[in-house]
């Protein structure tokens, strides 16, 4: 790689990491630390072939999704120990600190965390990253009645999971602040 392209990779890695990083946090299930070795291999298959790249962030996020494609589909999947994270900067202040906000930021993510990856990545990909159902079946290599079908069963077992979610209505979700690890839309 060139100085220009290791250059416009830098620039690239320093605007857009923390969005992509967000995603991968995601797909891992809410695991910080997952979701940075996912984005670090996605930008290290990134780096090698930059220079033939048009869209940087499309293929990164591509790669970050069939990275977690595969990972599913391990026999034995790869398990580590997970221990709390403390916060990263105790002094920050939201405007979106809402009483209850953040108690439902921790419900959202503890139910994520529990459904299956699979589960995990299409609910990311259909309402996180808001991605048609074709878009979603393309990138993940199955049919649209798949990714229709894993949705209904994610977002059921997601209700399960989390019953308080089943309490907010239509009009309550959207009173809610966005949050990171709110990805769905909850019905009654």
């Amino acid at each position: 790689m060139d100085a220009e392209a290791q250059e416009n990779f830098r620039d690239f890695v320093e605007s857009r990491s923390s969005a992509l990083l967000k995603t991968a946090v995601l797909l891992s299930g809410g695991d910080r630390h997952a979701g940075e070795d996912l984005l670090q291999n996605a930008l290290i298959k990134a780096a090698g072939r930059w220079h033939r790249i048009e869209e940087p962030e499309a293929y990164v996020r591509q790669i970050l999704y069939r990275q977690q494609v595969s990972r599913w589909r391990l026999k034995w999947p790869r398990r580590e120990l997970s221990v709390p994270e403390p916060r990263e900067n105790p002094t920050r202040h939201t405007t979106d600190d809402e009483p209850g906000a953040a108690d439902l930021r921790i419900v959202i993510r503890a139910a994520l965390a529990r459904l299956t990856a699979r589960q995990r990545t299409v609910l990311v990909l259909r309402y996180f990253e808001d991605l048609p159902e074709a878009d979603v079946a393309h990138l993940l290599g199955c049919s649209i009645g798949t990714v229709r079908s894993t949705t209904h069963r994610s977002l059921a077992r997601l209700r399960e999971l989390a019953p308080e979610l089943s309490a907010l209505g239509p009009a309550d979700a959207e009173q809610q602040p966005s949050h990171d690890y709110s990805p769905v839309e909850v019905r009654p």
